[in-house]
C-alpha cells in the first residue's frame, strides 16, 4: 500500500481529537493516571479482516503525546485473525488512554471498509472484473475511505464531480435527451476527461453507443441482461455494473464479462471491524 501523506491525514485526526477532548481535555485520565506513568499496549484484532487506517491511529496517539512509540506488525492491506497483534504502542500512559478512542474509531471504520471490499474482491477473483467504490462516502472522509477500498483490493471510482463526466438519468431528462447531453459534455471538457453514461435498458445502451463515450454504467441489470450488454458493447467502452452488489451476487455479475462492479455501500454501510486496545504486562 502506498500511504496517504500525513499532511492530508493530520487535519482529520486533529478535528476528531478536538471533538473528543472538548473544553477541558481528558478529565478522567488526568485525574486517575499519574503524569509520570508509562504503559505498553497492543492493538489486537477480535475478528478476521483486512487492516486499513494505521497511519490515522498513529497520528491520534502522536498528536496527543509525541513521546509515544507506535510499532506496526500488520500493515494496511494485511489480513488478520482474532488475537493477532496489529501494532504495539508504548509511552506515557495518559497519552495512550486519551488517544485510544479516536485511534480505534478510524482504524475500526476503515478496516471494516477494507474487509467488506476484500469479501467482494475475493468472490470475483476468478474474473477480470474489479470492485470499486462510489462517491457515497462520509463527508470529510472520502480520501481515507477510498484508501480503505484500495487496501481491501478494490479500485476507486471518481473522487469528485470534477474527475470525470458521469451522465445519469436526471442529466438526460433535464438536458432534453441523451444525444444533447453527450454532445454538450464532449464539447466542454478537456481531452483527458472521460465520459460515462448510465443506462437501464439494452435499448438505451444501443442509443448511447452511437456517440463518443468512454464507459457505460449498466444499472440494476440481472446477469443475463448484463451478458447481452457486454456483447453489444463489444469492447467499444468500459462496462460497469451497479446495483444489488453483495458477496453472493457479485460472482454471477462479474462472470457476465463486465470490467467493473461498483457498490456504494462499501463506504457508507460497511460494518466496523472489531479491534481492541489491550494492555500488556
Amino acid at each position: 500500500m502506498t500511504p496517504l501523506p500525513d499532511l492530508l491525514l493530520e487535519p482529520l485526526v486533529r478535528a476528531a481529537l478536538l471533538e473528543d477532548l472538548g473544553r477541558a481535555g481528558d478529565i478522567t485520565t488526568d485525574a486517575v493516571i499519574p503524569a509520570t506513568q508509562t504503559a505498553r499496549v497492543a492493538l489486537q484484532a477480535r475478528q478476521p479482516g483486512v487492516i486499513a487506517g494505521l497511519d490515522l491511529a498513529r497520528l491520534a496517539f502522536h498528536l496527543v503525546e509525541p513521546r509515544i512509540h507506535f510499532s506496526i506488525h500488520v500493515p494496511d492491506g494485511g489480513r488478520v485473525m482474532p488475537g493477532d497483534a496489529i501494532a504495539t504502542i508504548d509511552g506515557p500512559a495518559r497519552g495512550l488512554l486519551t488517544g485510544e478512542r479516536v485511534a480505534l474509531n478510524f482504524l475500526g471504520h476503515l478496516s471494516g471498509i477494507a474487509t467488506a471490499t476484500a469479501g467482494i474482491a475475493d468472490a470475483i477473483a476468478h474474473t477480470k472484473a474489479r470492485i470499486c467504490c462510489t462517491r457515497k462516502t462520509t463527508p470529510g472522509l472520502r480520501a481515507v475511505e477510498k484508501y480503505a477500498v484500495r487496501a481491501g483490493g478494490g479500485s476507486n471510482h471518481r473522487f469528485g464531480l470534477d474527475d470525470a463526466v458521469l451522465i445519469k438519468d436526471n442529466h438526460i431528462a433535464i438536458a432534453g435527451g441523451v444525444a444533447t447531453a453527450i454532445k454538450r459534455a464532449r464539447s466542454s471538457i478537456g481531452h483527458l476527461v472521460k465520459i460515462e453514461v448510465e443506462v437501464d435498458t439494452l435499448t438505451q445502451l444501443h442509443q448511447v453507443l452511437e456517440y463518443d463515450i468512454d464507459a457505460v454504467l449498466l444499472d440494476n441489470m440481472d446477469p443475463a441482461t448484463l451478458r447481452q450488454a457486454v456483447g453489444i458493447i463489444n469492447g467499444r467502452a468500459i462496462a460497469e455494473a451497479s446495483g444489488r452488489i453483495t458477496p453472493q451476487t457479485a460472482p454471477a455479475i462479474a462472470e457476465s464479462g463486465v470490467d467493473l462492479i461498483s457498490a456504494g455501500w462499501l463506504t457508507h454501510s460497511s460494518a466496523v471491524l472489531d479491534i481492541g486496545l489491550d494492555f500488556l504486562d
